[in-house]
């Protein structure tokens, strides 16, 4: 059966953290671990309520704040500052872009709520059809179902879909489906793989 979509993931993929002394800079300043940082703004019990839209954003930054003993109005950019090593991969969007002249371009991102917002301000939405993201549909890779609500609302059957992530795990949730993959690990890589797969 031809692919007829791709889907994507953004952290890691088409947002990556490009330079860690920001982010190691920022856990020396507030007398933490990098480590401890990154689990308390992901993979820790708040972080992951905040990826299944549990809790907003904000509540998270609360949260955050209180369990560095921080003051409410301390760091307002906090959420920036974390962030401040990521950047958007420009190109790689554009070759998302010319993508999507050919076939339907999809997102399946675990993310704080309103990911679409962040892609709008990034600039980058137009790229993608149809985008599913955690926080806002209560579900996270690699659940099987939010890979069903991607493939649902891009009209595919799962032997139609290429899946492009960072993380092996999810990867083989998208295999369990019926999903090809590409385990993305740097855009030349990444880029090749799928365009074998494509050529098949």
């Amino acid at each position: 059966m031809p692919i007829k979509a791709i889907i994507w993931d953004i952290g890691g993929v088409i947002a990556r953290t490009e330079d860690q002394n920001p982010r190691n800079e920022f856990a020396v300043e507030l007398g933490v671990t990098r480590d401890r940082l990154e689990y308390l703004f992901f993979s820790g019990p708040e972080g992951t309520r905040a990826q299944k839209g549990e809790i907003s954003r904000d509540e998270l930054m609360t949260y955050i704040r209180g369990e560095l003993n921080l003051s409410p109005d301390a760091y307002p950019d906090l959420e920036d500052r974390f962030f401040a090593g990521d950047q958007v991969d420009y190109e790689l969007v554009d070759f998302i872009r010319d993508l999507k002249t050919r076939y339907k371009i999809g997102i399946i991102s675990n993310a704080w709520p309103e990911v679409a917002e962040v892609l709008d301000r990034w600039g980058i939405r137009d790229a993608f059809e149809h985008i599913v993201g955690s926080g806002d549909v209560g579900i996270m890779k690699p659940d099987p179902a939010i890979y069903h609500l991607s493939l649902d609302g891009l009209g595919i059957h799962p032997e139609e879909a290429v899946f492009v992530d960072d993380f092996l795990h999810n990867i083989e949730g998208a295999h369990q489906v019926g999903m090809k993959g590409v385990h993305f690990k740097n855009p030349d890589q990444a880029i090749a793989d799928l365009n074998a797969i494509l050529k098949e």
